[in-house]
């Protein structure tokens, strides 16, 4: 018989999983209400690092969750992929132009 575990790893890990899910569609949201810089469309190019986070990050964790698989690892690697968004995106915030 095991002992129970003090956390349920597998919840944590979809709910880090949902918060990484739901800032990166958010991002969208803020990308598109940037006030006009050069007219270029340039800002649009801070989805490809965003994007390529959800998918190195996010997308692993949501089918290691679903398969109900290393809840302990998934959580770091939601962990982690929160802490590389909060990387770029303030990095992103920089570059933005101000209204």
């Amino acid at each position: 018989m095991t002992a129970p575990m003090p956390f349920n790893f597998r919840k944590i890990a979809a709910l880090i999983a949902a918060a990484g899910t739901l800032f990166w569609l958010y991002t969208f949201y803020a990308i598109a209400h940037v006030p006009p810089g050069d007219g270029t469309g340039f800002h649009w190019l801070a989805v490809f690092p965003l994007g390529m986070i959800f998918g190195l990050f996010f997308l692993p964790a949501w089918l290691l969750v679903a398969m109900n698989r290393l809840p302990r690892l998934t959580t770091l690697i939601g962990l982690c992929g929160l802490i590389a968004f909060a990387i770029i995106w303030v990095q992103l915030l920089n570059e933005f132009p101000r209204s």
